[in-house]
């Protein structure tokens, strides 16, 4: 294990905003409970389309799309004025 200083943009919290030695963008950090989570919130979109259920897939990724992870992550750049990377 190799221990290194990274910049903390957000608080910590489930997702905080870091940027690692050597890159120029941040990434965001999601704790194992809230990836697992968000990887099962996909998997339901993609049960829903395999039963060609498009409301029910459309409903559950309209939740994935509500959430705010690329806001906060937008945020945190715009408050250390670093450009985004999109």
């Amino acid at each position: 294990m190799e221990h290194i200083e990274a910049e903390l943009l957000t608080d910590g919290g489930n997702d905080a905003v870091v940027r690692l030695p050597g890159r120029r963008f941040p990434g965001l950090l999601l704790q194992g409970d809230s990836l697992h989570i968000l990887r099962g919130d996909v998997a339901e979109v993609a049960a829903a389309c395999e039963r060609g259920d498009l409301t029910g897939a459309r409903d559950s990724a309209g939740l994935l799309l509500a959430t705010t992870l690329l806001t906060r992550y937008a945020t945190a750049l715009q408050e250390h004025d670093i450009p985004l990377p999109y």
